[in-house]
């Protein structure tokens, strides 16, 4: 059974990627990952030796407010 690790650094439903797994590094290229267990692999991709490391993420940027005038509140 698998069974998720709750790590509270980015939040709790971070999906399994390579990309950001102790155990791959970014190739030259950055469009793979050199993984010392499986080799050269997806940056989506993850097997059963994943192991979350949270200062390889780079969390989404939250999108930017929306600018009102004070028209926006007329009626």
């Amino acid at each position: 059974m698998f069974f998720k690790k709750k790590n509270p650094y980015f939040g709790t439903n971070i999906p399994p990627a390579c990309e950001y797994c102790e155990f791959g590094e970014k190739s030259s290229d950055k469009a793979m990952i050199l993984c010392s267990k499986k080799g050269v692999v997806s940056p989506y991709y993850s097997c059963n030796k994943y192991s979350y490391m949270p200062t390889k993420r780079i969390p989404k940027r939250r999108p930017s407010l929306r600018e009102y005038s004070s028209d926006d509140f007329k009626l």
